[in-house]
């Protein structure tokens, strides 16, 4: 199976989304932290592994200084999301110190580039035609960046009115797919992103990952905090199936397929992995990058809804009052100029 790794984000307190793992072809890809393991391997008599730590990466200088030109909001290195492109020629990489690192993979790994993003990211993916890396951050917004013009800015694609959690392409890139912590899924039109196909609804948490299936294209896989896997055709948003995987979880015992450990490739894989195991071990039994995006519950929800009513209220005559005084200082400065 090929996948691409990533990981969601949600508010308070940040933290890495934890060890991930990319396959493309006979390439793979391995995170934790700040720290990124690749190698090929599937190519017989090729032990070459490759890594790149994010701390030795040049540093950001747009993107998080303040008026004085100081870092205002350092993040840490963790690698936050990645993704190789279809053919596995480039390989993207968004950090928690807003930074997006493209690299070339053949014949050798090398860094093509280092962009600052607005913000920090959640999700990205290259586009078949490899030529644009498009990603997606926790204000909601998507922004394109282009390949064959490395050092460009980025440019705004669309934007969500809540933390989007994974975005993707239809395999012809005639559709960007977006999901979000607001249990949405979003179909936009790669070329006009403003136009909106569909939405897929159903889930009843935050929806975490999607997945087009590349033999049949017009089927969307999305997993959710709603313990469901949901098969969609998205093109008008129907949902085709429904798997609450809380019922199939646990019911049998874990078994090991001998298939498996005598495939020459994953046992290098493996190996690689135990051989840097020291990447990875931080996380172990460490909670869940997700677990702060479920919805919150209310035992008393009238209570709760009258809370919410009163801070709306706050904030609107803090408004007002911002605007009042900003006309009397417009009217004040005016009598002042007639007097001249």
């Amino acid at each position: 199976m090929e996948g691409d790794g990533g990981g969601g984000g949600g508010g308070g307190r940040r933290r890495s989304p934890g060890p991930a793992l990319a396959l493309r072809g006979a390439l793979m890809a391995a995170s934790g932290s700040g720290k990124l393991l690749a190698a090929p391997y599937r190519e017989p008599g090729d032990d070459g592994l490759f890594m790149f730590d994010c701390v030795n990466a040049e540093k950001p200088t747009l993107g998080n200084q303040g008026q004085d030109g100081k870092q205002t909001d350092k993040g840490s290195d963790d690698i936050l999301a990645f993704a190789f492109s279809p053919s596995g020629d480039y390989f993207a990489l968004t950090d928690d110190n807003k930074r997006l690192i493209l690299f070339h993979t053949k014949p050798f790994w090398e860094c093509v580039s280092i962009r600052c993003v607005t913000r920090r990211c959640t999700s990205l993916v290259i586009t078949a035609a490899e030529d644009k890396i498009l990603v997606a951050d926790k204000s909601g917004d998507v922004y394109s960046y282009s390949i064959t013009e490395p050092q460009a800015d980025g440019k705004l694609e669309l934007g969500h009115l809540s933390l989007l959690l994974d975005v993707t392409l239809s395999p012809d890139d005639r559709y960007i797919l977006t999901a979000d912590r607001d249990e949405k899924i979003r179909i936009s039109l790669a070329k006009a992103p403003y136009y909106i196909v569909s939405f897929c609804l159903g889930h009843r948490e935050f929806v975490s990952k999607i997945f087009v299936i590349p033999n049949y294209p017009d089927l969307l896989l999305s997993a959710s905090g709603d313990s469901t896997l949901r098969l969609w055709e998205y093109k008008s948003g129907e949902e085709v199936y429904c798997c609450h995987l809380s019922s199939i979880c646990g019911t049998e015992s874990a078994k090991t397929d001998q298939a498996v450990t005598d495939d020459k490739g994953l046992q290098k894989m493996t190996k690689y992995l135990k051989d840097n195991w020291v990447v990875f071990e931080g996380f172990v039994g460490a909670e869940s990058y997700y677990s702060n995006l479920y919805k919150a519950s209310f035992e008393d929800m009238d209570t709760y809804l009258q809370k919410k009513e009163e801070k709306l209220q706050r904030k609107k005559k803090k408004r007002q009052d911002l605007q009042h005084g900003a006309n009397g200082q417009t009217k004040k400065m005016k009598a002042e100029e007639s007097s001249l």
